[in-house]
């Protein structure tokens, strides 16, 4: 088995319109799961939409996080991307779910990598 990193998709719901419109928040946000996490930051990208949403990346040197607003709805969308053991990709959603005011949330893990327990799709 060769397991690559591991990938939490994080999804938001019931998240304050105010937080998910502030790219300065969600910036801070990211960068503090990050460091939480363990990570070290390389750089980082982020846009606000009109009407008001925000998409973001932070990079890092053992992967990414990311994050999509809906603030509208109240949703918020993250991945939290890893390789190697030495980052807590667990901490760093606990983190942003709290950040973010989430009322409610889902996670699901997954182990990247051939044989690390995904189903694996055939090369066309």
């Amino acid at each position: 088995m060769t397991d690559l990193g591991t990938h939490v998709l994080l999804d938001l719901d019931g998240c304050p319109r105010e937080l998910l419109q502030d790219s300065a928040a969600l910036r801070a946000g990211l960068r503090e799961a990050a460091l939480l996490g363990g990570a070290t930051i390389v750089a980082e990208a982020f846009h606000t939409f009109d009407p008001p949403a925000v998409s973001g990346v932070l990079l890092i040197a053992e992967s990414h996080l990311s994050v999509h607003t809906w603030p509208d709805l109240g949703k918020a969308t993250l991945d939290i991307y890893t390789c190697g053991s030495a980052f807590d990709a667990r901490a760093a959603a606990d983190r942003l779910a709290l950040a973010l005011r989430a009322k409610r949330q889902r996670r699901v893990e997954v182990k990247r990598g051939f044989g690390a327990g995904v189903a694996d799709a055939k090369a066309p």
